[in-house]
């Protein structure tokens, strides 16, 4: 009886995760073929597919979707762009597992020169 349910046990997550895998592997392949042509014309860090890709890495194929459509909706001419990150989820990565996405997508942000010039002046 053990046995049978570390079986299932494995396998519900694996059937869980069809879904996201599937999607996970479409933007992918987005990002390698179709992506490339356009260049770089996103007014939003990260891209739209990157933001999708995180989204859906993170919360799963049910709300990474609607994340990243909500976000493509948001992404027109009339915006004005600039940083949108994905907001947290409740996923807890292993140590050192982080996935490349979000590494990718959370760079360190260097201070602000004015800021170090205006401290510089205070002798802070």
């Amino acid at each position: 009886m053990t046995e049978a349910r570390t079986q299932r046990d494995a396998v519900v997550p694996f059937i869980v995760d069809i879904p996201r895998n599937l999607i996970i592997g479409f933007l992918l392949g987005y990002r390698k073929l179709i992506s490339p042509i356009y260049g770089d014309v996103c007014k939003y860090f990260p891209s739209c597919s990157a933001y999708a890709l995180e989204a859906v890495t993170v919360h799963g194929a049910v709300k990474g979707v609607y994340l990243a459509t909500k976000r493509v909706f948001r992404c027109n001419p009339f915006s004005h762009g600039g940083i949108d990150q994905v907001p947290d989820g409740r996923r807890i990565w292993p140590e050192g597992k982080l996935p490349k996405i979000m590494v990718m997508n959370h760079p360190p942000i260097p201070a602000d020169e004015d800021e170090d010039a205006a401290n510089a002046a205070r002798g802070a």
